[in-house]
């Protein structure tokens, strides 16, 4: 085991899926930060190994595993990023949890205890995570410390301009689209000309996005999304990236708007350029 050095920085990086866990490890080392990452099993990427200082898979269902190997290197401030792969859970039920994952009693008590009498959306339950994780000395911090720069800035961040009439449908559809998020619908809508085309729900921006585009034939049309009211940025902060621009080009749409300093453009120069090229405009609201 590592000594840690008292004035020595070191951060905990709880790793699931796609590129924010890479972007974070790289802003915390820029900034001289030791980087201490609990890979989920099955989820996180192995190339990430080479990005941190101490590399260990944690099973995904036993928190005791994540706590015991940060604080083992000296982690206590934490940033947990990465999509988690639902497909084995599809039903919700804690039966399957139990036969897929083998979870920890820390697991079951945030299921049985800490979820007692609440409901089971994503963020009562990541909550619940994140105060399980504190009770065994895990502080999960704002997810976007250690990479502002890839944060969505106001104004419009592409040579490529919005036109009028976009701008008309950015001016019609923020109210609405802030409205879902109260109402915890979703936080993408689709708009043109006034009309709202889609809605996102359970399916996820990108499908969102492919739907929008079947629908709406004619093209030209703009993607608003949003964080939710209160947004808690240690987890589930809005994300667009290369992918996104990718997906918007082929639905044929035209503008891409997200709110300033709450949404994370995944690697915002490459996101930026591609979409210019693409003649995509992308705002920060």
């Amino acid at each position: 085991m590592r000594v840690k050095n008292s004035s020595e920085q070191i951060i905990g990086l709880i790793a699931g899926q796609g590129r924010l866990p890479f972007i974070i490890a790289q802003g915390a080392k820029k900034r001289g930060v030791r980087v201490v990452c609990a890979a989920l099993s099955g989820n996180a990427e192995p190339e990430l190994a080479s990005l941190v200082d101490e590399f260990h898979e944690v099973p995904i269902a036993r928190l005791g595993a994540w706590i015991s190997k940060l604080r083992k290197y000296g982690a206590s401030d934490t940033v947990m990023v990465g999509r988690v792969s639902k497909k084995r859970l599809q039903d919700g039920s804690i039966f399957k949890l139990i036969l897929a994952y083998l979870p920890d009693w820390r697991v079951l008590r945030t299921y049985f205890i800490r979820l007692r009498g609440k409901d089971k959306r994503n963020d009562t339950l990541l909550c619940a995570l994140a105060d399980e994780l504190s009770s065994g000395g895990i502080n999960l911090i704002d997810s976007t410390k250690y990479c502002k720069e890839h944060l969505a800035t106001k104004g419009t961040m592409t040579k490529t301009k919005p036109s009028s009439g976009v701008l008309d449908d950015i001016e019609f559809g923020w109210k609405l689209v802030k409205k879902m998020g109260e109402l915890d619908i979703g936080q993408a809508i689709a708009v043109s000309d006034g009309d709202i085309i889609a809605v996102e729900a359970i399916e996820g921006t990108a499908r969102m996005i492919k739907r929008a585009g079947e629908l709406c034939k004619k093209g030209g049309w703009t993607l608003i999304k949003t964080a939710k009211p209160d947004q808690d940025m240690r987890f589930d902060v809005p994300c667009v990236g290369v992918e996104t621009i990718k997906g918007l080009k082929e639905a044929n749409a035209k503008c891409l708007v997200i709110e300033a300093g709450k949404t994370i453009i995944i690697d915002k120069p490459e996101t930026i350029e591609l979409a210019d090229k693409l003649k995509i405009a992308i705002v920060g609201h």
